[in-house]
């Protein structure tokens, strides 16, 4: 046999081992998304949710590919944490968004309202707008922009925006 024939046979024999070397990407996901999931998971709740170059935010970051990658992994930390967080449900939500999955989206957004009534911040309203936004509900989001549009800043604060978004303490100091 030549050797230019050997060529494809060792190529075809070489790739079950070096497939199984490879970390398991979820779907259909490009390398691009490849990341160090035990060592994301390990980390604390703000590492994992605010660090935006080591987190969960850097998987996501890396193209429209890695958006579902970033909502299993959101999926799975809340899960292995035991973690009703609702910013975790809210981002793992908004990735569910980015990538078309709004049934989903919308439950987890639902989720990460909160219960009760108290809107501390606005809050429920920016949740129910958003809802009434991936629901194409236009009542439903007029009446929630209204709500928000009546919001006063917290007393004595001053608006601060910050990488283009307004930030806010509301009373109980969040931002």
């Amino acid at each position: 046999m030549p050797f230019r024939s050997l060529i494809p046979v060792l190529a075809i024999a070489l790739i079950p081992s070096y497939s199984a070397a490879q970390p398991q990407l979820q779907g259909a996901a490009s390398v691009a998304c490849a990341h160090d999931r035990a060592r994301l998971l390990a980390l604390d709740e703000h590492s994992f949710d605010q660090d935006f170059s080591g987190g969960w935010r850097a998987i996501a970051d890396k193209g429209e590919e890695c958006e579902l990658v970033a909502a299993d992994l959101l999926r799975d930390y809340r899960e292995l944490h035991k973690s009703d967080s609702t910013m975790l449900l809210w981002h793992e939500g908004q990735m569910r968004a980015f990538a078309g999955q709004y049934a989903q989206a919308i439950a987890l957004m639902r989720r990460s309202r909160g219960p009760g009534e108290e809107d501390k911040g606005g809050w429920k309203a920016y949740v129910d707008a958003t809802v009434a936004f991936l629901g194409r509900d236009q009542a439903a989001l007029e009446t929630a922009r209204r709500r928000l549009a009546a919001l006063a800043p917290p007393p004595g604060e001053k608006l601060v925006i910050k990488d283009g978004y307004f930030e806010v303490k509301t009373p109980d100091g969040q931002t």
